[in-house]
């Protein structure tokens, strides 16, 4: 069960290792697509696991954080710019170092939004363009 009543504090999240972070936030955003692929369209398992790959790659992220990095707050800024900064102890498979280290700042950002409860930010963040209305 995901609970997002027992939240962490700000300042307790952020003496968290940014790779601890991104460690929550990978599996937040990729539950994210998961959910929302299976509610577009009910299709058979290689699909939808085809299509949340596509998504949750690094790469896709990369470009995913240069879209909304304009309208990131500045708090959220720091724990992306942070965590893309960190030195990492694994390298990508599929994608450069570059696109690496931004879905890294990515993922932790949506591991602190997820771990500090910012629920409508999170979501506001992860469907940002879907509809072509923001």
């Amino acid at each position: 069960m995901i609970d997002l009543e027992n939240v962490l504090s700000k300042n307790s999240a952020l003496q968290l290792s940014s790779v601890t972070l991104a460690f929550i936030g990978d599996a937040v955003h990729s539950l994210y697509v998961r959910k929302n692929l299976v509610f577009e369209k009910d299709e058979k398992g290689a699909v939808l696991n085809k299509k949340a790959s596509d998504i949750v790659r690094a790469s896709a992220q990369a470009d995913f954080i240069d879209k909304i990095l304009p309208i990131l707050n500045e708090e959220e800024v720091e724990v992306y710019k942070r965590a893309r900064n960190t030195k990492k102890g694994t390298r990508a498979k599929n994608a450069t170092v570059g696109e690496y280290n931004k879905a890294t700042g990515f993922e932790a950002l949506v591991g602190f939004l997820y771990l500090t409860g910012q629920k409508e930010r999170l979501n506001y963040l992860l469907s940002y363009g879907e509809n072509d209305e923001n």
